[in-house]
């Protein structure tokens, strides 16, 4: 399955909102900063998340964007089927009976790549904000693994 700049940039930016809003709104400005992804894209993306009700902006000074609900109630899906990432490891349309293949059958690997990517689905299901900001911490801590607090792209 292929995950596109603006699903992961989202799963970036959610998890940085996430981790950073238990001192009060965050700005897309500072996103920006740490994440190193541009602020007009931010603005794109979040606006798709709030009408999602993913997040929710406050305006003025000291205003920015806060999770509309609990971490540990928004998953990873959420947030990329939110900004319209496709999440599919086949060329085939969804839902469609007519194939990937020139003579409209499915190729002889649709099966297995089908199954993939549900199980990638299913996975992304099942793995809350707060989940994967608490991997993040503990592979960090052992230094086995870089997560992006503070502005390293994964």
């Amino acid at each position: 399955m292929k995950l596109g700049t603006r699903g992961r940039y989202a799963v970036m930016a959610i998890l940085d909102l996430a981790l950073h809003e238990k001192k009060g709104p965050v700005s897309l400005s500072s996103i920006s900063e740490r994440q190193n992804i541009s602020l007009s894209y931010l603005e794109q993306i979040f606006n798709k998340l709030r009408r999602r009700d993913i997040v929710s902006s406050t305006r003025g000074a000291g205003g920015g964007y806060s999770l509309s609900r609990g971490a540990d109630t928004i998953y990873i899906a959420d947030v990329i089927q939110a900004v319209d990432e496709p999440m599919r490891a086949t060329r085939c349309e969804p839902n469609s009976q007519k194939g990937c293949m020139l003579n409209g059958v499915k190729c002889l690997t649709h099966h297995l790549w089908a199954d993939l990517g549900d199980q990638i689905i299913s996975y992304l299901k099942s793995v809350s904000l707060e989940d994967a900001l608490n991997r993040g911490q503990n592979k960090s801590a052992s230094k086995s693994y870089s997560f992006m607090y503070e502005g390293t792209n994964a």
